[in-house]
């Protein structure tokens, strides 16, 4: 089957724009033109899922032209350790964050600015102790 790029694009629930610009990163090229016009086949219905998936990973557009252009395993490989190292990393901001949040919510001080352990913290990151250091005072 082939499609034009509206309807590619329709099936993912994308812009076509968003098709064009994939194209200008290398991670998307139609099959063919006919009288100026984009033509995709079958395979191309895997690749907008492959993005999307990689995109849903936190791949960035340029991971993925580098996983797609990984010449063996070892290579694809370390292309996902690296992605895997920067998820942990933004679910470790993130648990910091959830847990700044919960002691912000359970306070019993009127204002935030008024509870001691948040005063601790802001003379911890004074001193240049980072959030999560700072924070870790139980």
């Amino acid at each position: 089957m082939e499609y034009a790029i509206g309807e590619l694009a329709a099936r993912f629930g994308l812009a076509t724009h968003v098709l064009r610009h994939w194209e200008d990163e290398g991670l998307l090229t139609p099959s063919r033109r006919v009288a100026a016009r984009r033509v995709y086949g079958q395979e191309h219905v895997a690749r907008v899922a492959e993005i999307l998936i990689g995109k849903d990973a936190g791949f960035s557009l340029e991971q993925l032209r580098e996983l797609f252009a990984a010449a063996d395993r070892d290579e694809r490989r370390a292309v996902m350790r690296a992605q895997l190292a920067q998820v942990r990393a933004r679910i470790a901001q993130l648990a910091l964050s959830e847990k700044m949040l919960e002691h912000g919510l359970r306070c019993r001080h009127r204002d935030y600015q008024a509870c001691p352990r948040f005063q601790e913290m802001i003379e911890a990151r004074i001193e240049g102790v980072d959030l999560a250091t700072a924070m870790d005072h139980d």
